[in-house]
């Protein structure tokens, strides 16, 4: 089962794009602070297709808390360097949480954008 489940925050800002067949690409960099022993800050990449237009239109600002669900996708690419891979997060559920502070999971308030509803499983 390939699921993910993240709590963190905006790194920069959102950079959403249109592309050629009018689909809409939203790119986030999420900052994820991993615990133990040997406490670290990870930023991770992350794909949502086809924001909601007030998503799209009003990207929160760095720092914002988000919480977002999806799976992890590893993605190949040929180039001058050679054959190279990269693994990013694509999102089916984002939730920006402003008002939260780092506290607490997803509930009421903040902005929601989920993936389309897909007949494919």
């Amino acid at each position: 089962m390939n699921v993910v489940v993240l709590s963190g925050r905006l790194a920069a800002q959102p950079d959403i794009r249109r592309l050629e067949s009018g689909a809409r690409l939203g790119r986030y960099l999420l900052t994820v602070r991993s615990g133990g022993h040997e406490a670290r800050i990870d930023v991770l990449p992350v794909t949502l297709w086809d924001p909601p237009r007030a998503v799209a239109e009003e990207a929160p600002p760095p720092g914002t808390k988000v919480w977002i669900t999806g799976s992890v996708q590893r993605r190949f690419r040929s180039g001058a360097e050679g054959r190279r891979s990269s693994i990013e997060v694509v999102a089916k559920h984002l939730e920006f949480r402003p008002e939260l502070n780092g506290e607490g999971p997803p509930g009421r308030g903040g902005t929601t954008a989920s993936e389309p509803a897909s007949d494919a499983n």
